[in-house]
């Protein structure tokens, strides 16, 4: 079986380390690791350390390379980089998948499914998304505190095939993950929060602690989930009549000082980043479905102005 894990950041380095731990069992399992730069230089060189709340373990895949071209025909693909580098991504990825191909999307954002058929016509996508607190602390290292660890996924929508070996691969990895019969109810829930959250932090350079803490910023932030709510029952999502409170409630679970991840790109001058993914997608879609995103293209507006990327 040949399962690739496209992007070894937080999120790929994290589950495809886990992966990693059942080759020396499975003497036909081969896992693909696609990194680039340093990182992948100390992977081939010592393999990935990642260092969890379970423990530390040296992670060594079969082959770690940077282009796709290297890997043979795949039977599972995790998608585990930034949605700017994913058209791209997917280009290349197109050979690799045939019929059978399960693809698992491990990246933000509520219209990645959409995305990937759009390149991709063949193969199995599960709609998807994961918790999990990880992040490079240096290269080949990997570390993972806090956070639930889980994928959440469920059924393509234009295939109702789900080969089972996908669940024993997770159980004897011991990845946690969630079967959904709606994973979109998952999907826009955590959108709502990432989005809003992440737009207004990195628009007012605040901290989350700061947001909440400030009632002009707060309100910003539950208008925009107001208008991703909105669209999102347009679009018949089935969503918890508390879920605009729920949300922005878990901000408060965060330390005072944290930055949204989108924060911390947005704040490095030369890096790309995803306003696209979180204000450009919400204006589209308000478009589409006739809602008004107001407080989100001030917001959106606003980031363009500080800081415009090619």
């Amino acid at each position: 079986m040949n399962i690739a894990v496209i992007g070894v950041g937080g999120v790929g380095g994290y589950f495809g380390g886990k992966l990693t731990q059942l080759i020396k069992n499975h003497s036909d399992l081969n896992i693909f690791f696609i990194a680039r730069g340093n990182h992948l230089k100390e992977i081939k060189n010592n393999g990935l350390l990642l260092d969890t709340d379970e423990g530390q373990f040296i992670c060594k895949p079969t082959l770690a390379t940077d282009k796709i071209s290297d890997l043979p025909l795949l039977d599972l693909c995790l998608i585990c980089v930034k949605s700017y580098d994913l058209e791209n991504v997917l280009t290349q990825l197109k050979e690799k998948v045939t019929l059978n191909t399960m693809i698992l999307p491990l990246l933000n954002g509520v219209d990645i499914y959409e995305r990937i058929r759009l390149k991709i016509d063949s193969g199995i996508v599960f709609p998807s998304c994961v918790y999990v607190g990880t992040h490079i602390e240096k290269y080949g290292k990997v570390t993972q505190r806090g956070g639930a660890c889980t994928i959440h996924f469920g059924k393509d929508p234009q295939n109702d095939y789900v080969n089972p070996k996908i669940f024993d691969l997770l159980k004897e990895s011991n990845i946690k993950y969630n079967w959904l019969e709606n994973p979109y109810t998952e999907i826009w829930s955590k959108f709502i929060f990432i989005a809003s959250f992440g737009l207004v932090t990195a628009s007012f350079n605040k901290t989350i602690g700061e947001v909440l803490q400030s009632e002009e910023l707060s309100s910003y932030v539950k208008n925009i989930m107001r208008e991703i709510v909105s669209i999102a029952n347009k679009k018949q999502i089935p969503l918890p009549s508390t879920i605009i409170e729920d949300c922005y409630l878990k901000g408060a679970k965060f330390p005072f000082e944290t930055k949204t991840s989108f924060q911390r790109d947005f704040e490095i001058h030369e890096k790309s980043d995803e306003r696209d993914l979180f204000g450009g997608a919400i204006i589209r879609m308000g478009d589409i479905f006739n809602v008004s995103t107001e407080t989100t293209k001030l917001i959106y507006d606003s980031i363009q102005k500080i800081k415009k990327i090619s």
